[in-house]
């Protein structure tokens, strides 16, 4: 019973965020997540919850699409999700936990100020392909796969519709070919069905209400409230892991 609400808890907050965002489910629900599921389970969930996430968002938010400024994120990411697929089932529990924790820890803070930085004009579409493909590998390892695409198109200084088109279009590529590898792999099994099942249902009203308040809410007031939060999980995370990698020294 623990279990199902630790799970429809990561499912709902992640889909608000997602709804929100346009990104964000894997880094939100692996926040609780990865407390209690094993990695191999939190990733295979996350994908999956992304996936439907996505999908909800493709036919309710749609704006800003560009399929040229899309492309080079899509490609890159399609290099590099092999690798994350491939590193995802060699995972040490502990360790995974505490690289968890040091992306929250760095990346959400980073997004944060990102706004303030100087915008990059270089580069062109191979520095957009890198970006997508540090995306594709991170959404190997459990559907973090906007985490840096998003990054990179605020540095870029697109838009608020411009970048969420880029970041949820990319994100719907990635996720689908993920889970369709993670389902080929045998990495997303029979016995995971009913909490794919819980977690459909559990992120479906949020998801719909965070794309409803998108419209009206402002970049600044989502980054303190959702990177904000995003960072403050990252520090307890590890906070209860530091012990057991201390002790492996």
């Amino acid at each position: 019973m623990e279990l199902v609400v630790i799970v429809i808890a990561g499912a709902a907050l992640a889909g608000f965020v997602q709804g929100l965002s346009g990104f964000g489910f894997g880094l939100t629900a692996m926040s609780l997540w990865a407390w209690t599921l094993e990695p191999q389970l939190a990733a295979a969930l996350s994908v999956f919850g992304g996936l439907t996430g996505q999908v909800i968002q493709a036919v309710t938010v749609r704006r800003g699409f560009n399929l040229p400024r899309l492309l080079p994120f899509v490609a890159g990411g399609l290099c590099g999700l092999p690798l994350g697929i491939y590193i995802l089932p060699r995972l040490d529990v502990p360790l995974f936990k505490g690289l968890l924790g040091v992306l929250l820890v760095v990346i959400c803070p980073l997004m944060f100020f990102a706004a303030r930085l100087p915008r990059i004009t270089h580069g062109g579409r191979f520095a957009d392909g890198a970006a997508g493909m540090a995306g594709g590998v991170m959404g190997g390892l459990g559907g973090f796969t906007g985490v840096v695409p998003t990054l990179w198109c605020t540095l870029r200084g697109f838009d608020k519709d411009v970048a969420r088109a880029v970041i949820q279009n990319f994100n719907l590529s990635m996720l689908t070919i993920t889970f369709a590898t993670y389902l080929i792999t045998g990495i997303a099994t029979r016995e995971m069905l009913p909490l794919f099942a819980i977690v459909a249902p559990a992120m479906l009203i949020p998801s719909l209400l965070g794309a409803r308040l998108y419209v009206g809410i402002s970049d600044i007031t989502f980054r303190k409230v959702v990177l904000g939060l995003l960072t403050l999980s990252g520090v307890a995370m590890l906070a209860a892991v530091a012990p057991v990698l201390i002790n492996r020294l």
